[in-house]
């Protein structure tokens, strides 16, 4: 099985949240911070994902990046870019605003991984659709993604709609909730202080 590393996307504006989701706190460190650490404990190597004005942001420069580059834009871009510099390894792609986001539930994607599809992922408890930004991407998929993006399109569930991919029913479909708004953070924080983890 190919070597896997670790992306985790902090490139976003976060315009819902008006504060960096990034460096939001949820049980006492950043967000980035509990992502990163979550990520590497499962990958080989793990990196943040960053557009190329944050790379000297001081919570984004504590750690090993990877810069956007000119091909897409939003989360697929990161995708690509991480492709772009190591393209012989598989990518754990991961958001950095899943605050509920455990070791069990990457343990549980990981383990049913199949590289011989494009991707492995979650379904969505909400559409059933793809979930895209917790999903392990297989070298092969970076052809597939570059036509993608060069047809105009960059929204990574619709590539892996389309795709043939390897789509999990998720154990806890908490664990995929994001983090958009000062809404979704309070409930974030609320569940997590109710399971004694924040």
């Amino acid at each position: 099985m190919t070597q896997l590393y670790g992306l985790v996307l902090a490139g976003g504006r976060s315009t819902r949240m008006h504060a960096d989701k990034a460096a939001l706190a949820y049980g006492g460190r950043p967000q980035l911070a509990e992502t990163f650490d979550l990520v590497a404990r499962h990958v080989a190597r793990a990196f943040v994902s960053v557009r190329a004005d944050q790379t000297a942001e001081p919570l984004r420069a504590a750690y090993p990046q990877v810069i956007d580059g000119d091909a897409g834009r939003g989360p697929i871009a990161g995708i690509l870019a991480a492709q772009a510099r190591h393209p012989d390894r598989a990518w754990l792609v991961v958001a950095c605003d899943l605050p509920q986001l455990d070791d069990m539930t990457l343990e549980d994607l990981l383990r049913r991984r199949d590289p011989a599809k494009l991707a492995t992922c979650f379904a969505s408890a909400y559409d059933g659709l793809p979930e895209p930004l917790c999903a392990v991407y297989e070298p092969a998929s970076r052809e597939p993604l570059l036509a993608h993006v060069a047809a105009g399109r960059d929204c990574p569930r619709k590539f892996l709609a389309g795709q043939d991919v390897c789509v999990l029913a998720a154990r806890s479909s908490a664990a995929l909730d994001n983090a958009n708004t000062p809404e979704d953070a309070a409930a974030a924080r609320a569940a997590l202080a109710a399971r004694g983890t924040a």
